[in-house]
């Protein structure tokens, strides 16, 4: 683990370009990383990210008990706790509520990861977990099935959620999934019509190339 002081100023930076970037408003979304074996550092809740200071963030024990700082940690900690829970692998989550990502949980539409090959390539399919009442246990029950095996779920009304071994990884996943929905949003807009998938052959060899890139 990199010392904690590192990551509070890093995590606090991702917070900042989540609300240049307008995948955020306000106090929207949170973000965490693992600090230690059974230790998190998570935004606070109800503050704006553009506001926040590496001492404002959150240490959580694995039960999402506070163990550091002060306030309350967001609402939504369950949930990032429901994914380090399975995924050894994760050390960072960014959740955020990305306008053309969200509108597509509204409209009904699945994310076509299997489309462009650079999402496909790094993030795999995008999955989108059934609408959840924000901030309850609803929340970590609806991604339960989709944690094992994504590295980022769309959820419905609510935003997506990804994940990364660094937290730059889980931002840069965000960033691309957005930018490749205003990609698939132009395209039925020029074609009137759902853009045709990659073929198997295709995604195949994305695989192999992924697991060479991220072995």
């Amino acid at each position: 683990m990199r010392e904690e002081t590192a990551l509070r100023s890093e995590l606090v930076e991702i917070c900042r370009k989540l609300e240049r970037k307008g995948l955020i408003a306000s106090a929207d979304g949170n973000v965490s990383c693992r600090v230690g074996a059974d230790r998190l550092l998570i935004t606070p809740s109800g503050k704006p990210k553009t506001d926040l200071e590496p001492r404002d963030l959150i240490g959580v024990n694995a039960l999402g008990k506070r163990v550091s700082g002060r306030g309350r940690p967001s609402s939504e900690v369950h949930m990032h706790l429901a994914v380090y829970a399975q995924r050894s692998d994760v050390s960072a989550i960014v959740h955020a509520h990305p306008p053309l990502l969200t509108a597509m949980t509204l409209a009904g539409q699945p994310f076509r990861a299997d489309i462009l090959p650079e999402v496909w390539l790094t993030v795999g399919r995008v999955p989108t977990a059934p609408y959840a009442t924000p901030s309850t246990s609803e929340v970590p029950d609806s991604i339960a099935p989709f944690i094992a095996d994504h590295q980022a779920i769309l959820l419905e009304r609510h935003g997506s959620l990804t994940f990364g071994r660094t937290l730059g990884e889980a931002y840069r996943r965000l960033e691309i999934l957005e930018h490749a929905a205003h990609t698939l949003f132009y395209a039925l807009l020029i074609g009137a019509c759902p853009p045709p998938a990659m073929s198997d052959k295709d995604r195949e060899k994305l695989d192999q190339v992924r697991k060479k890139l991220f072995a």
